[in-house]
């Protein structure tokens, strides 16, 4: 009898996750990472009164910031949790939440893996609908992100962009947001809002924001255009961010490139302009891809991004990535970063 209880309760439980749709996806990256000048904070340290050396201390001890090694062993995990479910007239329910640990890039320690905030998703035919931890029209838009050097992406076309746009935390709750996609023959339409904080005149005030996209697709090119804005419900000359993206993307057969061009409207003059750059990819043979990227902007402070990388691809979602970039904001001295590693998907 009790055999038979068993195997009842082990059906049951079977159906029951079979009915939900639970899937896993992911991928984990480990390699070494080289960053000139790198600095980052010690907890619980301890100066020696005589030396003036830091070291670990116990219990709660202050934090520091120190210089620390420019290479350290860089890491990360990501898992993602989906569930779906699909109703007889064919919507589309899911949630997902991802459990994702990297490494503190600034003093090279593990941090533990911990689950970010939920989101939620309708869908039905070309209709989506997001909720909870979302990514906005900008984060979602074909070609923002281009081609990315390196094991850890540290190159990005789009460096000259100053403007804080809603996007998707793998690592804590995210913004409380809606997303809205309708894609219909070559055409998508995307739009985002969500109540954000935002600092205007050294106060931290409550702001709207919200963003809208349009995407076209023909042939081997695709065309992209979003406009976002920030208004805090405040009454002063500095209470609108706005930013406005055109992206281009195209493929011809082994190669790949991207171009992007911003328009920054935030509140420091020095970081108001235009951000431009492009990211290119080709792939050799079967295995290896050569990729580049270049983002600058028109304000005197304006982060500008240089790099190349290489991708080999071992087969079964394994391959080996690197790269090697410099990083220069206004006049400040650039700063070199490199890596080297492993990367695997599942």
């Amino acid at each position: 009898m009790k055999k038979v209880l068993f195997a009842t309760t082990a059906l049951i439980a079977t159906a029951s996750v079979a009915a939900a749709d639970v899937r896993f996806s992911g991928y984990g990256r480990f390699g070494i990472g080289y960053q000139e000048d790198r600095r980052g904070t010690v907890d619980n340290f301890v100066t020696d009164p005589a030396t003036g050396e830091i070291s670990r201390g116990t219990g709660d001890d202050a934090e520091a910031t120190v210089d620390t090694d420019n290479t350290i062993l860089v890491s990360r995990f990501r898992l993602n949790i989906d569930g779906n479910t699909e109703t007889d007239g064919g919507v589309e329910f899911s949630a997902r939440v991802r459990l994702q640990a990297d490494e503190d890039s600034g003093n090279g320690e593990q941090n533990s893996a911990g689950l970010n905030g939920a989101r939620f998703s309708v869908i039905y035919g070309g209709l989506r609908v997001d909720a909870g931890n979302v990514s906005g029209a900008f984060d979602n838009l074909a070609n923002y992100y281009g081609n990315e050097p390196g094991l850890e992406s540290f190159v990005g076309q789009y460096s000259g962009v100053d403007y804080s746009f809603l996007g998707y935390s793998s690592t804590g709750s995210g913004s409380n947001a809606v997303f809205f996609q309708y894609a219909v023959g070559d055409f998508a339409f995307g739009a985002s809002y969500d109540q954000a904080t935002v600092a205007l005149d050294g106060v931290a005030q409550d702001a709207d924001r919200w963003d809208i996209s349009a995407t076209y697709s023909f042939a081997n090119i695709t065309a992209a255009l979003a406009y976002g804005q920030t208004k805090a419900n405040v009454n002063s000359a500095s209470e609108k961010q706005s930013l406005t993206v055109l992206t281009l993307g195209a493929e011809f057969g082994d190669f790949s490139g991207t171009v992007f061009v911003a328009d920054d409207d935030v509140v420091a003059d020095d970081l108001n302009g235009t951000a431009y750059g492009l990211s290119l990819a080709y792939t050799f043979g079967a295995a290896t891809t050569v990729t580049f990227a270049y983002g600058d902007g028109s304000a005197d402070d304006d982060t500008r991004n240089l790099g190349v990388g290489v991708i080999y691809d071992l087969g079964g979602g394994a391959s080996l990535r690197g790269g090697i970039g410099e990083a220069k904001t206004g006049d400040q001295d650039g700063s070199y970063r490199a890596d080297f590693g492993a990367q695997f998907n599942f």
